[in-house]
């Protein structure tokens, strides 16, 4: 997430500093850059010219102190509130007052997260949909002390980067759109696990039934069922509402590795998948999910 976030805030003409405590993390995410711009001017949806512009405006650090000077601040670490509240607390310490701290999560509270930082009113969420090259959609949400500034400043930082934003006005764990994607995720799951319908067929139902551009269980190993399971679990935590308890099937998966496209399986077999595990707009977004008997992403 960080390295799209970091790509498409380039390709919108501003400078960008990625950081990471892992130098290895910071080569790997720059040779995805690099890799992501390739293919957009290989499909003509850039210039050679503007990808090399947007490269070299990416810098990298090892140093959270590399982002004083920053106008805004988009933390996109691990899905756990005690990380992304440490990471809070020693951005206030270095940024000035007035720079807008973003937080990319899909569903823990603004608000709980801006706690630890100081002048929480600059706090706002960011949450981009991943692939975030591919995807348009930013759903910017208010915590509780989210400032109309902040939030001004957070649209015009996401517009810049080429996506539509909406806005969720009241801070609840899992916003908006992930509180729909896990509910029907759980459903999906409980569905499957219970023999009424094989996960093909319910995807299928789904793309042709509802229009949806992928179904619900290929969706969860696109993202990855732990970050799913993770999403439900915050939501659930936050409200008891017990359609959000984690299905048995999904906490096995977990359990198990079994957690999607980046371990090679979960509601699908990827274990033909080629090692690069970019999938295009024309493929994925189109709903071309795996015939049950090869079960192969198109690339």
């Amino acid at each position: 997430m960080g390295s799209g976030i970091a790509q498409v805030t380039s390709l919108g003409g501003s400078d960008v500093t990625l950081i990471d405590t892992d130098e290895g993390a910071l080569d790997r995410a720059l040779a995805a850059i690099r890799s992501s711009l390739d293919r957009f001017v290989a499909k003509e949806k850039t210039t050679p010219e503007a990808a090399d512009a947007a490269l070299a405006r990416i810098a990298v650090s090892t140093d959270l102190k590399a982002a004083a000077g920053a106008d805004i601040a988009v933390e996109a670490v691990f899905e756990r509130l005690p990380v992304k509240q440490e990471v809070f607390r020693q951005l206030s310490a270095i940024v000035a007052p007035e720079t807008v701290l973003a937080t990319n999560t899909s569903a823990i509270p603004i608000t709980e997260i801006a706690a630890a930082a100081t002048h929480p009113e600059r706090v706002v969420g960011t949450h981009f949909f991943s692939p975030v090259p591919m995807m348009k959609l930013c759903e910017l949400v208010r915590g509780l002390h989210t400032s109309d500034e902040a939030l001004a400043t957070a649209r015009s930082f996401a517009e810049a980067a080429g996506k539509t934003c909406v806005v969720v006005n009241r801070d609840v764990a899992g916003f908006a759109t992930t509180r729909l994607i896990c509910a029907l995720v759980n459903e999906a799951a409980r569905l499957v696990e219970d023999g009424v319908i094989s996960a093909e067929d319910l995807d299928t139902a789904c793309r042709l039934g509802f229009g949806h551009p992928m179904g619900p269980l290929a969706t969860a190993d696109l993202t990855g069922i732990d970050v799913i399971t993770h999403a439900t679990e915050n939501i659930y935590e936050d409200t008891a509402d017990p359609q959000f308890f984690p299905p048995a099937l999904l906490r096995r998966m977990v359990a198990s590795g079994a957690i999607g496209r980046k371990s090679g399986k979960g509601f699908y077999d990827y274990a033909e998948l080629s090692t690069g595990l970019w999938i295009s707009a024309g493929s994925m977004w189109r709903g071309r999910v795996p015939a049950p008997a090869r079960r192969r992403w198109s690339r």
